[in-house]
């Protein structure tokens, strides 16, 4: 049985407010920021714990859902690999990045990770033949400067680093998982990209959920990293990581069902400029113009990128 998934645009259906699509990304930035400064704030928990615990507050909230859209628990024979992929590798991308959130400053971390689009483009051109120009190349090294420009590795900028958070050890952790997590994230898009419109979308978000709560608990045994919260606060702020996720979540689909991919990925660069923000404000941090350099590459070249698909869909349509 072929679904329609609930994340992609009806082009029959126009929303009922010009620009509530922008609106719906915009709060999602919104939220996904806020979850991205609670990790930072909440001390004393492995990032795999809060992962897992994000994970089993998805998937209580994806439950009924599937139950009312009667999606199934396990999804179409010849897409479970896929489905697998999509749940492991969207799994470690969030894990990835509450652990170099953790590691190193706020809005450093999320630049990296914010960098995803331009890998998702060379990978879409490595594993679906989607086609790759010069520009997709010139996207991707000035995204490569970004992170060198966060990363300040000593071999470049001397053994002085200026601007750092702590241990420049767990700067460059953080500055690795972040990365590494961009690519994962890049990687779960092509899995979505090559399942298309054969699986339902809360099935996908199931896989994510369930996949990463057994892999977070696998892993918190094996680094003996369980720890319970503490009263209070703490506890407090886990659930609310895990029900403003959601709402990111939800939201972003909600934008994607009512807009272009393009505008929308346009507005995702919110999440930057965010994170800037709540990093200034309730963390009392200041960037540095290293920082400042890096986010000013990466969101340039992801921006080049939502633009180009933006202009070279318009441009399809007009021939039809």
């Amino acid at each position: 049985i072929n679904y329609k998934p609930v994340y992609l645009a009806d082009p029959e259906k126009k929303p009922a407010c010009a620009g509530i699509g922008l609106v719906y990304s915009l709060l999602a930035s919104l939220f996904f920021s806020i979850v991205a400064l609670l990790v930072k704030k909440i001390d004393g928990i492995h990032a795999v714990e809060i992962s897992a615990i994000r994970c089993f507050f998805q998937m209580l909230f994806v439950l009924p859902a599937m139950i009312y859209y009667k999606t199934g628990f396990l999804g179409p024979r010849d897409q479970r690999i896929f489905l697998f992929l999509r749940g492991f590798l969207g799994a470690n991308a969030m894990i990835l990045l509450y652990y170099a959130v953790q590691q190193m400053p706020l809005a450093d971390a999320t630049v990296i990770v914010f960098s995803n689009p331009v890998f998702t483009a060379v990978l879409a051109w490595i594993f679906l033949k989607e086609k790759c120009t010069i520009w997709d190349f010139v996207f991707t090294i000035f995204t490569l400067t970004g992170v060198i420009l966060i990363a300040r590795p000593p071999f470049l900028f001397g053994s002085r680093v200026s601007g750092i958070e702590g241990d420049y050890t767990n700067h460059i952790k953080g500055t690795i998982a972040a990365f590494t997590g961009a690519v994962g994230a890049a990687s779960t898009f092509v899995v979505l990209r090559k399942m298309g419109k054969s699986v339902h979308y809360y099935l996908s978000v199931w896989y994510y959920a369930v996949i990463g709560l057994i892999e977070c608990v696998i892993a918190l045994f094996v680094l003996k990293e369980w720890t319970v919260p503490f009263c209070g606060w703490d506890r407090w702020i886990l659930m609310l990581i895990g029900l403003l996720g959601i709402a990111g979540q939800t939201f972003l689909t909600k934008a994607l069902q009512v807009e272009k991919a393009g505008p929308v990925a346009l507005m995702r660069t919110m999440d930057v400029v965010l994170a800037f923000i709540l990093q200034f404000l309730f963390l009392n941090r200041t960037p540095t113009w290293w920082s400042l350099g890096g986010a000013i590459c990466v969101i340039g070249s992801t921006s080049g990128v939502a633009l180009r698909k933006w202009y070279n869909s318009t441009k399809r349509a007009d021939r039809v």
